[in-house]
């Protein structure tokens, strides 16, 4: 055992340690999570036993997750609540539901008690957003029609792990009032807290926002601040430091600062949850992963395969065609951090042993280092299960028919098919049309689709990396089908997609970068659209005739 002269070195072996083995994590495609519980178990006990400054460790940990919780809820604008839609809500909810109640039968089915079997189907439900989030971003992919409803479902399993974290701790303490009076103490309790935080919200925070936001160093302590201060509160009150952290970022959701907030405090919170993690990896038992192994590979199946055909079928379900809905699911089968979370929060309150978060954290562990590949290999995946899904799809009646579903629709011959109806392809559109030409719209927005069809412009929904979509194209009669899409992924998808139906019109795409430019033209694209500086150089014509006028 190695022994520190003081908590400060102690921290900093700590910090040199984890730095090793992430950079070993990120160099096999890994996700961090995993790399610091491993680092946990390896500087714990069970390990070299580095570590003395438990308490320290404990108290950065428990900071950690008040932040996290924090920024989740500075993400919950009730108004991006209700754009989410309809699918996030039911393929959400559904998937919690099927997964909670299967996940609790095979509990039961391996042994465990009631109560414990509860909390594994519980954990079984959420998804990590940490990695899906990363991973997507690093793809490119977040703001894809696959993207946004998984990060629509992520929002409300965060929903529910923050009523779950309330119902838990709420009702967690002995005491000899009846099942009624402790409703009735937790809605009071709860309802005081509520009404005290609206009231800050309304008629004293816009206000000192306003005042503290001339230092954004002081505007940053504040929000720090009033998290950990109504996490302190909320435990108090019995509703656990997470749930008052929770609120404390709803409180100031609805602010002008919850962008600046939450871009600087993510940093912070992914440092801080860094020793979550390894505290987790410190009091986990080696023997007890080692007894578990064969129920952490059953729920670690059902998690990857059961989890995601859940989803795939939710959101099939919904109208969906096999190409959103199978890559959507393939990003949510794993369990999430706020799993484990939960599973230390049932240890603590002495509803489950230290056996029951060793499996949860197994199962964790084999999850979240298989999902990341399964989440990098999407689309190939796809392509190999793409005839199996076919025969399902056939099952599955497709409900945006009326917003996109072009098979069987009679369409006026087009000119022009243009993918992408925002700021950039909506100018491009009305261009068009000024001209003459006949052009069909495509967007994966359903709302930027409804808005232009109510100006009487031919649009429909699709995506433009659903190769299954081009099918259903008028291509014959087009001239051009043109992407306002960016992105070298986007357009060669689409660009493999068109030739691969012998499209006979021309192409072109778009791109942000000189680089993938050269990509897009080497392969075949016929234009390739650099908007950034084409408005530039529209500006500087406009400049230049105006200056000349000027001059005369």
């Amino acid at each position: 055992m190695i022994s520190f002269s003081n908590v400060f070195s102690e921290i900093a072996c700590i910090l040199a340690i984890a730095t090793v083995v992430g950079a070993l994590a990120l160099w096999l495609r890994q996700p961090l999570i995993m790399a610091f519980i491993i680092v946990g178990i390896l500087i714990g006990p069970a390990g070299l036993g580095l570590v003395s400054a438990n308490q320290e460790v404990e108290l950065l940990a428990e900071l950690g997750i008040a932040l996290l919780l924090f920024v989740v809820g500075l993400k919950l604008d009730p108004h991006e609540i209700q754009a989410v839609g309809p699918v996030a809500i039911i393929a959400g909810m559904g998937q919690i539901l099927l997964t909670g109640g299967l996940g609790y039968l095979l509990g039961i089915l391996l042994g465990f008690t009631g109560i414990s079997a509860f909390y594994i189907g519980l954990t079984l439900t959420f998804s990590s957003t940490i990695i899906v989030v990363k991973l997507l971003s690093d793809k490119r992919e977040i703001d894809a029609l696959h993207g946004r409803i998984a990060l629509g479902v992520l929002i409300v399993q965060d929903l529910v792990v923050v009523v779950a974290m309330i119902l838990l701790t709420a009702f967690s303490e002995t005491s000899n009032q009846s099942l009624g009076q402790e409703i009735l103490t937790v809605f009071l309790k709860g309802s005081f807290f509520l009404l005290c935080i609206a009231l800050l919200t309304r008629y004293v925070l816009p206000k000192l926002l306003h005042k503290l936001a001339y230092s954004t160093e002081l505007l940053l302590i504040f929000a720090i601040a009033w998290a950990i201060s109504l996490a302190a509160i909320g435990d108090s009150l019995g509703f656990s430091k997470e749930v008052g952290a929770f609120m404390a970022g709803v409180a100031l959701a609805s602010t002008s600062y919850r962008a600046i907030l939450g871009a600087k405090l993510v940093s912070l919170r992914d440092f801080l949850l860094l020793f979550f993690f390894i505290n987790l990896g410190i009091h986990i038992n080696v023997e007890h992963l080692g007894t578990e192994v064969f129920s952490a590979i059953i729920l670690s199946l059902f998690v990857l395969l059961g989890k995601p055909l859940m989803v795939m079928v939710l959101v099939s379900s919904m109208g969906y065609r096999k190409y959103t809905s199978m890559i959507t699911s393939l990003s949510l089968g794993q369990i999430s951090e706020f799993s484990l979370i939960i599973a230390t929060l049932g240890v603590s309150l002495g509803h489950i042993n230290e056996n029951v978060l060793g499996l949860i954290t197994l199962v964790g562990l084999i999850t979240m280092g298989v999902s990341t590949y399964m989440i990098i290999d999407s689309h190939t995946i796809y392509e190999w299960l793409s005839p199996i899904l076919s025969n399902l799809e056939r099952l599955i009646p497709h409900s945006q028919q009326k917003l996109g579903d072009l098979e069987g629709v009679d369409l006026p011959p087009v000119d022009v098919i243009l993918f992408g109806l925002g700021r950039y392809g909506g100018s491009l559109i009305k261009d068009l049309q000024g001209e003459g030409l006949k052009v069909l719209g495509v967007d994966f927005d359903p709302e930027l689709v409804r808005v232009w069809r109510s100006r009487g412009i031919l649009a429909f929904y699709g995506d433009a990396e659903d190769p299954e979509f081009a099918a259903t194209l008028p291509l014959n009669e087009a001239k051009w089908v043109i992407s306002t899409l960016p992105g070298e992924r986007i357009g060669l998808t689409l660009l493999h997609t068109l030739q691969h139906r012998k499209f006979a019109g021309k192409i072109a795409l778009t791109s942000h970068t000189k680089r993938e430019m050269e990509i897009l033209d080497d392969k075949g694209a016929d234009l390739v659209l650099l908007p950034f500086r084409d408005a530039a150089k529209e500006a500087a014509r406009t400049l230049i005739s105006q200056i000349n006028l000027d001059r005369f």
